[in-house]
């Protein structure tokens, strides 16, 4: 975790206008935006740091301050709001009628999948390249296309078991405006020769985004070590390439799990029958408005990214996965009679020779793009101030445990 958490900056709340791409080589502001210099925590006093206090903190204030998890839908921050007669209503119908149907159906295709996953790995090893990292993903033949063409299906089936009966997908190629000459001559030689991208680049927002980047591309995700040892799921996890990291964990393996992340982003870019990567450079999820910094860990390989925008459009219920517990989320989501999801698709990002060479500058241009195309607000907060909010939320004023638990 960093040394300073630093305010959001007094324009958060604001959309941001078009960035404009055209100067690559311009020195920058890698983060985002200009940060207000006054810190959050004060790293030079660490009493006064494991005693900060939110009871004087209003409602108002805390939203503005971590306005990137704030919940703005009909039940509230935590999903724990006052409900009107009617939203008390339907979901009570719901939970009837619609949730056990759901549930059945739900559990009944995680083992179908299941079922299938362990035919096709029947005398198969995993892949060890290392003791921590196992994966069924680089078989070959007909049991990883059995694998792959029935996740696929299957996860579109999950989505519409859970309410996201259409799914709006829109490719759109960004104005000109927003490309240098010299960029779109990139583009264009690179159209000539097309590549593989080594990975997809995407917001996050909720469990959801999983089901469907598996229903379209069936990458390989970065997950916690304990999904590896899941019943069920830690052989769909396998079969999926997960690349495995130990985010609790006090000693850091960042340079290992750095490395293989980078070692299967160049695989999937040179082998087109290696998995892809699934990468989500945020961090964390939001509520689906803001943009996070991205982490450069996902650019590191210097390879061409696709660049995938998801947006929860919603009345009463929001599938975010931002301030509110897994259970009661999973509760709402079934209880929605409707759910929907937006996607916007945007062409191969190319990076420059200068992206190439500086992580960060690729990070920050590919950042400030999906910004402007899916609409999105910067803001300057993370994982760290995430636990904080969602402390303060619970009423811990104290936050000693809080802040000292590592973010990789």
């Amino acid at each position: 975790m960093e040394t300073q958490l630093k305010d959001l900056h007094p324009t958060q709340g604001q959309r941001q206008p078009k960035p404009e791409l055209s100067e690559r080589s311009e020195s920058i502001h890698y983060e985002g935006s200009t940060k207000d210099d006054r810190s959050l925590l004060k790293p030079e006093s660490s009493s006064s740091s494991s005693s900060i206090l939110f009871s004087n903190e209003s409602p108002e204030e805390l939203e503005k301050k971590f306005a990137a998890f704030v919940r703005h839908d009909a039940y509230g921050p935590m999903g724990r709001g006052e409900l009107s007669l009617e939203e008390k209503v339907l979901p009570a119908i719901a939970w009837v009628f619609l949730v056990p149907i759901r549930v059945v159906f739900a559990i009944s295709l995680l083992l179908l999948y299941y079922v299938i996953c362990r035919i096709c790995t029947l005398f198969s090893a995993p892949n060890r390249d290392d003791d921590e990292q196992e994966d069924y993903a680089h078989m070959g033949g007909w049991r990883r296309a059995a694998i792959v063409q029935c996740g696929k299906f299957l996860s579109r089936i999950m989505l519409f078991v859970f309410g996201f009966y259409w799914i709006k997908e829109t490719f759109r190629i960004p104005d000109n405006d927003d490309k240098s000459s010299a960029a779109l001559n990139e583009v264009k030689d690179v159209c000539e020769e097309p590549e593989r991208p080594g990975a997809i680049i995407s917001n996050h927002v909720s469990y959801i985004d999983i089901l469907y980047h598996m229903s379209s591309f069936f990458p390989s995700f970065v997950a916690k070590r304990s999904v590896a040892k899941l019943p069920l799921v830690g052989l769909i996890s396998k079969c999926l390439g997960c690349v495995y990291v130990q985010r609790e964990s006090k000693s850091s393996d960042f340079k290992g799990v750095s490395g293989v992340v980078t070692e299967r982003v160049k695989e999937a870019h040179q082998d087109k029958s290696a998995p892809i990567m699934m990468l989500f450079p945020e961090g964390t999820t939001t509520n689906g408005d803001f943009l996070l910094p991205f982490k450069t860990g996902a650019f590191l390989a210097k390879v061409p990214v696709l660049p995938v925008i998801l947006r929860y459009p919603f009345q009463r219920f929001s599938p975010a996965w931002d301030s509110i517990s897994g259970v009661r989320h999973v509760i709402f989501l079934l209880s929605q009679f409707v759910n929907h999801l937006e996607v916007i698709r945007l062409p191969i990002y190319y990076p420059s020779q200068q992206e190439k060479d500086d992580p960060k500058l690729y990070a920050y241009n590919l950042r400030r793009l999906m910004a402007s195309e899916g609409n999105l607000i910067y803001s300057d907060i993370g994982l760290p101030e995430k636990r904080i909010y969602l402390a303060a939320l619970n009423g811990n004023n104290s936050l000693p445990s809080v802040l000292h638990q590592k973010d990789n």
